[in-house]
This record gives C-alpha cells, sequence and structure tokens, in this order.
C-alpha cells in the first residue's frame, strides 16, 4: 500500500466538520497537542481504496485565513507551511448547506493557495424543509472544483467524497481570484522582489501573524515599495480582498444556488426569542439543567450499585482465592479499590457528557451562550468568558485553553482565573457520593432533594465566578468593551453517533486520566496505611487483645479483626501523617482519613472518592461496598463522621477550591508565570477553607 495520503478538514464552526471527520475515520482516531501549544490536533485514517489509505487532520475551526485567534493561527500554518510533516495533499472545505455564502469565503482563500481542494456541502438533508434547490454541476464549474453533497444524518454522501479524494490527482489547483484586482502596483511590485513565492502567500505574510516560510516578515517590511503601506492601508485592502471575494461568490450562487425562506424562518425565529428571553430563556436553561442532574440521580443508582457490588465481590473473591499475602493484599486492598472508586462514577459522568453533547448538537448551547453574555457583562467580563465557563463543566484545563478567543489580555486573564470556580466533571464524584450519604431521598413539588442541592452546587460555582471576575476587573482597571459575536446554528435533531463519539472518548478521556492516577495513588496510599514504624502498629494484636480481655463485653471474632485492622490503620505510616494535619481538618468536620483524601485529591480532584475507597479497604469492614463503608464510619463518640454538618463543609470546600494541579499547570502555561496561578492557589484555598469551617460550625 502506498503512502497515506494527507487530508486535511476545515471549516467554519458548526459546519459539522466533526460529523464528517467522525464519519471518516470511525474509532481510528486519536487527539492530541499541536507541538508547543495547547491546541487541540484531532487524527484519524480512513481507507479510501485497497490501494489507498488517508491520514484525516481535523484542523481547528477558522471563518477565514484572516487571523483572530490562535486556533485559526495554527490552521493558516500549517496550511501555508509546506516543510510541516502533516501539510496536506488535499483540503477538504466543509460548508453547510444553509448558510453557503458565508462558508465559500474560506473555501475561496483557500483555493488561492494553489492547493488540491474539495468542496463538502454538509446538511444536504436539511435542502427540501429550507427550500434549498443546488445545481452541483453548474456550482462545479463556477469555482472551479469537485463538490460532496452530504448529509452524514442520513450517512448520504460520504462514498462520494472518498471517491474525489482517490482520484485527487484530477483536482484543479487554479485560483479563483486575480489578486491584482485589490491593488495592481502594489502586487506588481511585490511579484518583481519575490518572484518565486505565490502572491496570495505573500500577503498572507504581510498581514497575518504566522511563520511558515523562510522568509522573514521584516525583510519584506523592508523593501521600500510595500514600507509605504501603513496598518491602515493593509486593513482598507483586507477589506477590498473580502469584497471582491463576495462578488465573485454571489455571482457563482447566483447560477447554482436558490433558498425560500418562507418555510423555516417563522419556526426558527420563534425558537430563538424563547431561549434567548431574558426571562423564559433563564427559567428554561434551569429547568433543563435541573433535569439533567435529576436524571443523573435516578437513571444512574442502578447501575452504579451493580458496579459498586461488584468490585467488592471483586475484593472479596481476590482475597478468598489467592494466597495470603502482601501481593494478595495489594490486589484486592489497594488496585481493585481505587480502581472501583474511579469507574462507579462512569454512569454520572457518561449521562453528563451525553446531555452536553445533546445541547450542542441540537444548537441550543450557542443560544445558552448568547443568553449568558447578557449576565456577564455587568461584571467585567467578555462575552466571549462564556464558552470557557460552559467549557468548565467539562474540565477546567480545556476551559483555561478556550480563553485563546478573548483577544484583550485582561479580560483572558480574568476569566482564566475564575474559570475553576465551575463545577468541572472531576467534582461530580466528589458531590454525588456526599450528597447521597448526607442528603435524603425526598422531594418536595416533584423535585428531588439530592438533584436540588447538585444543581445548587453548579449555580454556586457559576456564581463565584462571577462576583470573583467582579473583584478582578475593578483591582485591575478594566475598561476596554469588547464587541461579543457567537455562532448560531440552526436547530436539528442531535445526531446518535455523533453523541455517542462525544460521549465514548470523553468518558474514557475521563476515566483513563484520571485512572492513572489513581491506580498509582492507591498502591502509595496501600502501602503507607499497610505498614509503619511504631510499636503500637507492631504489636496492634497484643494491645487490642489486651484492651478486650480487660472489659468483661463479649466481643465477635468479626468485631476483633475489625477493631485490629482499625488500630493498625491509625498508627500505620499514614495515619500518623493524618494524624499530624487532623488539628488543621478538624474544625471543619473532618477526621484523618478525610483530611488525608482532601490532600491526595489535589492531584484530581476524583482521587478523593479513590483515596477514601482504598484507606476503608485497609480498614477491614464487614461492608463491602464504598458507600456502605463511608456510611458505618463512626467518630470516637459513636457518631456518623458522615453527617449533615459535615457532608455540606466537605461539599462547599469542593465547590470553592482550586480544581489540581493540571489545571495549575495549564494556567502556569498560558500566563507565562507562576505569579497568578500561585494567586488563583492561594485565593480558592483560604475562600474554600473558611466558607467550609463557617458552615460547619452553623450546622453542627
Amino acid at each position: 500500500m502506498s503512502a497515506a495520503l494527507k487530508v486535511a478538514l476545515i471549516g467554519n464552526p458548526n459546519t459539522g466538520k466533526s460529523s464528517i471527520f467522525n464519519a471518516l475515520t470511525g474509532l481510528r482516531q486519536k487527539v492530541g497537542n499541536y507541538p508547543g501549544i495547547t491546541v487541540e490536533k484531532k487524527t484519524g485514517y480512513c481507507k479510501l481504496s485497497d490501494e489507498l489509505e488517508a491520514k484525516i487532520i481535523d484542523l481547528p475551526g477558522a471563518y477565514s485565513l484572516n487571523t483572530t485567534s490562535l486556533d485559526e493561527s495554527v490552521a493558516v500554518e500549517l496550511l501555508l507551511n509546506k516543510r510541516d510533516e502533516d501539510f496536506p495533499d488535499v483540503v477538504v472545505v466543509i460548508a453547510e448547506v444553509e448558510n453557503l455564502k458565508r462558508n465559500l469565503l474560506l473555501f475561496t482563500q483557500i483555493k488561492d493557495l494553489g492547493i488540491k481542494t474539495v468542496l463538502v456541502i454538509n446538511m444536504a438533508d436539511r435542502m427540501g424543509r429550507l427550500g434549498i434547490s443546488l445545481d452541483i454541476q453548474a456550482l462545479e464549474r463556477e469555482l472551479d472544483t469537485k463538490i460532496a453533497l452530504i448529509s452524514t444524518r442520513k450517512n448520504e454522501g460520504i462514498d462520494t467524497l472518498k471517491s474525489l479524494l482517490a482520484a485527487h490527482t484530477q483536482l484543479s489547483e487554479s485560483e479563483v481570484l486575480d489578486i491584482n484586482r485589490i491593488d495592481a502596483n502594489y502586487f506588481e511590485g511585490l511579484k518583481k522582489t519575490f518572484p518565486k513565492i505565490s502572491l496570495y502567500k505573500l500577503w498572507l505574510a504581510i498581514t497575518q501573524d504566522v511563520n511558515f516560510m523562510p522568509i522573514e516578515r521584516q525583510s519584506i517590511a523592508d523593501q521600500s515599495s510595500f514600507s509605504t503601506k501603513s496598518k491602515d492601508e493593509l486593513k482598507k485592502m483586507q477589506h477590498r480582498e473580502t469584497v471582491l471575494r463576495y462578488q465573485f461568490i454571489n455571482s457563482a450562487l447566483k447560477k447554482a444556488y436558490q433558498k425560500d425562506f418562507t418555510k423555516a424562518e417563522g419556526v426558527q425565529g420563534f425558537l430563538d426569542r424563547l431561549f434567548t428571553h431574558k426571562i423564559w430563556g433563564y427559567l428554561i436553561f434551569f429547568v433543563i439543567l435541573f433535569s439533567i442532574f435529576q436524571v443523573i440521580f435516578d437513571f444512574s443508582s442502578y447501575p452504579m450499585d451493580a458496579i459498586d457490588g461488584f468490585f467488592g465481590w471483586l475484593s472479596e473473591w481476590v482475597k478468598g482465592t489467592m494466597p495470603a499475602g502482601i501481593l494478595t493484599d495489594l490486589i484486592a486492598e489497594g488496585i481493585i479499590a481505587g480502581i472501583g472508586g474511579v469507574v462507579i462514577f462512569i454512569p454520572q459522568i457518561a449521562f453528563l457528557f451525553l446531555f452536553i453533547a445533546l445541547l450542542e448538537e441540537s444548537g441550543y448551547m450557542s443560544r445558552v451562550v448568547f443568553l449568558m453574555d447578557r449576565l456577564m457583562r455587568p461584571f467585567g467580563l467578555s462575552g466571549k468568558s462564556v464558552i470557557p465557563l460552559m467549557s468548565g463543566m467539562a474540565c477546567a484545563i480545556p476551559a483555561v485553553m478556550a480563553t485563546r478567543i478573548i483577544e484583550n489580555w485582561k479580560e483572558r486573564l480574568i476569566t482564566i482565573l475564575v474559570v475553576p470556580f465551575t463545577t468541572c466533571s472531576a467534582r461530580l464524584p466528589v458531590y454525588l457520593i456526599i450528597i447521597a450519604l448526607v442528603i435524603p431521598e425526598g422531594r418536595i413539588f416533584g423535585l428531588g432533594y439530592q438533584a436540588l442541592v447538585l444543581t445548587g452546587l453548579y449555580f454556586l460555582g457559576f456564581i463565584s465566578a462571577l462576583l470573583a471576575a467582579a473583584i478582578l476587573s475593578a483591582n485591575l482597571k478594566l475598561n476596554r468593551k469588547n464587541f461579543f459575536m457567537v455562532e448560531m446554528p440552526t436547530f436539528k435533531t442531535p445526531q446518535l453517533k455523533n453523541v455517542g463519539f462525544t460521549v465514548f472518548e470523553k468518558t474514557k478521556s475521563f476515566v483513563f486520566g484520571a485512572g492513572q492516577i489513581i491506580l498509582a495513588l492507591s498502591i502509595v496510599i496501600w502501602f503507607l496505611g499497610s505498614n509503619g514504624y511504631s510499636d503500637d502498629f507492631k504489636n496492634a494484636k497484643e494491645i487490642l487483645m489486651a484492651q478486650i480481655e480487660s472489659t468483661s463485653e463479649p466481643v465477635s471474632e468479626l468485631e476483633i479483626e475489625h477493631k485490629i485492622s482499625s488500630y493498625k490503620l491509625e498508627h500505620s505510616y499514614i495515619g500518623q501523617l493524618g494524624k499530624f494535619i487532623e488539628p488543621a481538618v478538624q474544625p471543619l468536620g473532618y477526621d484523618w482519613k478525610i483530611g488525608i483524601a482532601l490532600i491526595t485529591s489535589f492531584a484530581a480532584r476524583e482521587v478523593f472518592v479513590g483515596t477514601l475507597a482504598t484507606i476503608y479497604s485497609v480498614e477491614d469492614s464487614e461492608e463491602s461496598t464504598i458507600v456502605g463503608r463511608m456510611a458505618l464510619e463512626r467518630d470516637a463518640v459513636g457518631r456518623p463522621i458522615f453527617n449533615l454538618a459535615t457532608g455540606v463543609s466537605i461539599l462547599i470546600f469542593y465547590a470553592f477550591a482550586m480544581q489540581c494541579m493540571s489545571t495549575l499547570a495549564i494556567v502556569r502555561k498560558e500566563t507565562n508565570s507562576w505569579k497568578w496561578p500561585m494567586i488563583q492557589l492561594g485565593f480558592m484555598t483560604v475562600l474554600a477553607y473558611t466558607a467550609s469551617l463557617i458552615t460547619y460550625q452553623l450546622l453542627v
């Protein structure tokens, strides 16, 4: 088989680029970052024929090659740099049928780079309903390209696209716009100075902040014939280019494209007005959010109980089957317990990502972003800050990266600093297990107490982010205001295939990302909990038996074993560490075991549950499930450790505390300084401790 054909996918946001990428590559894809920068890089492979395979590169979304963000710069640099290992043999420009005119601006720019280009017109299944008709052959002639009409929803057109890619040698490389029409004298001088380089590439080198050619920008600026152009003049020339391109696009579409708005605008307009209404919009969003959390509690409890019971049984089976010894204890009490503390939350995490994917696929999430812009402005945040804050519900790390779309540095900095207040999916396991322990399952007006508390925690995080932003805005003297623009895709029925890919990838990322940390920490915690240096640890059995014999109360064999295990754990390495920090966490209602879990969870929030699962496995108990062991925990006077006051204190602590060390690392990278992450860590830790202290003292 010959070397893989390199195919780059690019298009405006919300044109269905991800759907086509998934349709081409299936599960043969991987996600990483471009070298040296925090921009997501997705690649996959697709078999075009028996002899030809394609490497599919999913470029970041872009409206044009006139870059305004880091994402767009990455796409432009790759398309212009033939030395890059991923420089494409073919570019597939994704457009969607309803907004074809706007999407074609990017197509004409890429076509003028002299790269073989295929145009995909997506969402073809909507044409009849929207009154759109297309003459594909006429449009191919006008644009001098090959076109694939695709409906990923109906799985139509993908084979056509593969055929066009397989026959890529027949694709035209001619330009569609004579760039000299912008300014004939200017480009004539440019051509004389650099006769071997494409004029359009040179034009992009002058006007865009990209690095893709051996010719440095300064060497171009030093030419006297070009240095006379000021930034304002260059900007006017860019506007002239855009006008000329749209004149070309209008001429092409006039011959091949017709659209009747009368059929869809009524329903679309009504839904837009409803979902972005200043009263009904917020109410609908609250109802949707609450419904999601109610479903998470109501429907995920069954698989959770099954998973919890399975890992409890597996641990006991290992102990009963394998010979007694260190290896058996490590597997049963360390590895199995630690993994079980993560896997048990797969149902809730999967449900959360499922609903987020449904909202994004349907087009509703864009309305939420637009709606929340009204709420953000008074707090000094950019309207574009909504996107990172909403992304923070999944994970703070990509949310911090998403702030790159904010042009103003101070607005971006404020957004970076407040993003960790939003409740990420890693906090969800902590919230769910504590809520299940301390909040009753009753309902009021049909609304579950547990779902109400979880919804309240999400809103608490969001409100805290806004208040923190207002404080930062006042202190950073932020005065500049930016216009807010967000893509408003048409409403559509979510594609189950895309939703499935999203849920699978996000859940897998969560499980394996957290699992690696938790597995390592579980082994460390098991070792520290199973060993000790003091005489109390080494002679635990003799000491306990002497205490039992001194009392006249009957004690069963099971109770004796449990007391010995608890005594050894308390005097183990981890017990000594826990006792050392216990005075600091005791005012919050925590014992030394919770204190240990609090510290280890800085690696990743979900490690809190895994740590307790490992500790309680080392401390032998008649209860095999994680939740059951936590419910049985008692203090010195026999009261439940996880009572209402302690439980709510833990919830408040995690609502305000800095999320994890990975978030600190990405903040350091994005701000290029340790100053801001350290301020962030210090402020949020003090706030979390103080709020938890007040909460516990009020409820105890």
